[in-house]
């Protein structure tokens, strides 16, 4: 019998969020509201469908393997050369990339727990050990769902190739301030890559929280990681890039790229929405106006929400995180459970996001008296 390895046959597999139509096709409603997997809410841009209409006659062909005139954009874009820049099928696989690229067995990769949740299965695929280093509190008799920059950095030993910070943080939305993380990017030996994963940074508004294309220049180990999944709206496309301050990361990742893997109408469209950034900017700020909106009327629920600076908001709710997710599924409303921990909930549309409110209320009025500040 042929096995596959043992680190591959334990690996739990990844849940995407539920597809909607089956939630409400299983419960016999007319309608189910994601707010699971952080997309955007609007529509492609404009532009975007011009540009895959456009380059669907060319689909009999390969694509440009250096996604060429890609990279080309984002060098201009941020101020780099496009020796510094990589491209890849969504950032999780240039994650993938990055692990492939830096870590034998033996070695390790740090990072804050919880986060993005793709970190362990990509160790466990390249045969790393992990280091995972407890969230704290960001305020005072919090949950815990802030990075502990210092005990990441005392976690760093000799065997750590790679360290992610995801900054505004998966799945809780906070984020470290610009002090702390030019303190411990200070701190991280030469020989090992922090990769700043800021998959969110466009929904980012606290002035405190720095750009990390900032932080990176002059630190030749440090590297940081966007898409155009989330706030760009190209989440079915799949395109992620890395932007490094030394080259030969980008190169190194470059390398363990999978050829042809970001296609021709995925380039095409990530290059028409970098021309519509006004748009992008005008949306962003939509979402952000209506994640204000949402953490207002959970408190005012008596929930215990953190400030995010994400396109999602998190609920620390324990062990109830499961059963709560479950009777909202049975409302049709579908949210991210962390057995145990918390709900993450994508901010929608404010219509969406009213369905959501509504059947929270009746979730939480059928919960034991005293359990909705818990």
């Amino acid at each position: 019998m042929v096995s596959a390895r043992p680190a591959v046959a334990a690996m739990p597999a990844y849940r995407p969020g539920r597809n909607p139509a089956d939630l409400a096709r299983e419960i016999g409603v007319e309608r189910a509201v994601k707010l699971a997997s952080n997309e955007v809410a609007f529509p492609p841009l404009p532009a975007v469908l011009q540009a895959i209409a456009t380059t669907a006659a060319e689909t009999n062909r390969y694509p440009d393997n250096g996604a060429t005139v890609l990279t080309a954009a984002l060098a201009e874009r941020y101020g780099v050369q496009p020796a510094q820049v990589a491209v890849g099928c969504g950032a999780v696989t240039v994650c993938q990339q990055l692990a492939q690229a830096y870590n034998d067995p033996g070695t390790s990769i740090a990072f804050a727990w919880r986060s993005f949740e793709m970190y362990p299965l990509l160790a466990q695929v390249a045969g790393a050990r992990t280091q995972q280093v407890p969230l704290v509190p960001g305020s005072p008799g919090a949950a815990p769902d802030t990075h502990d920059l210092p005990a990441l950095a005392a976690a760093i030993d000799g065997t750590t190739r790679l360290v992610f910070v995801c900054n505004p943080n998966n799945p809780t939305g906070t984020a470290v301030r610009r002090a702390e993380l030019e303190r411990f990017l200070d701190e991280v030996p030469a020989a090992t890559l922090v990769v700043l994963d800021e998959a969110y940074r466009e929904f980012v508004t606290d002035p405190d929280v720095p750009d990390g294309v900032e932080l990176m220049r002059g630190r030749p180990n440090v590297a940081v990681l966007r898409t155009f999944s989330k706030a760009w709206g190209l989440a079915g496309l799949r395109v992620g890039y890395l932007l490094a301050e030394d080259p030969a990361v980008a190169d190194a990742v470059r390398r363990t790229h999978v050829p042809f893997s970001v296609s021709t109408l995925a380039q095409a469209a990530a290059v028409a929405a970098l021309a519509s950034e006004d748009e992008v900017r005008a949306r962003c700020a939509a979402v952000v106006a209506e994640r204000a909106r949402l953490t207002a009327e959970l408190r005012r629920r008596g929930l215990a929400v953190a400030d995010s600076q994400a396109n999602f908001v998190w609920l620390p709710l324990g062990e109830r995180t499961t059963d709560v997710a479950a009777a909202l599924e049975a409302r049709a409303v579908i949210t991210r459970p962390f057995a145990g921990e918390g709900l993450r909930v994508t901010v929608g549309t404010p219509e969406e996001d009213d369905v959501f409110l509504g059947a929270l209320d009746e979730v939480l009025t059928s919960e034991p008296a005293g359990a909705a500040g818990t």
